[in-house]
């Protein structure tokens, strides 16, 4: 929805997704985080775009819960606590992440598709 740079890798995953080709899921946290930024005016996507977009799409949306903090804790080798709930996000329920964040993508603890 933004205009940003993103892998081809990444756009072919939201196209299958919008086709309903494939099932995608998105941490709670990215939507906060969505949310955050477009009201401080960083991004350009309203919160209200993106969860249309979410229902549109049947994207699914994985809320964060105990299990999923308590893996956080467990992922050392990044050091901030919102990148690690993303990242629990896609150990604890056995999915790749789609990110460009280098510290998610160098993570021993996850897996990413846009390496």
């Amino acid at each position: 929805m933004e205009k940003r740079k993103m892998p081809q890798k990444a756009k072919n995953i939201f196209i299958q997704a919008e086709k309903n080709e494939i099932k995608l899921y998105v941490p709670a946290l990215v939507i906060m985080e969505i949310g955050y930024l477009s009201e401080k005016g960083r991004i350009d996507v309203t919160l209200s775009e993106v969860t249309d977009y979410l229902a549109k799409h049947n994207i699914e949306v994985h809320v964060t819960d105990v299990t999923l903090i308590k893996n956080a804790f467990e992922i050392t080798d990044i050091p901030e606590l919102h990148d690690r709930l993303i990242a629990a996000s896609g150990k604890v329920h056995g999915f790749p992440v789609i990110t460009n964040d280098p510290k998610i993508i160098a993570s021993k603890f996850v897996a990413t598709l846009c390496k």
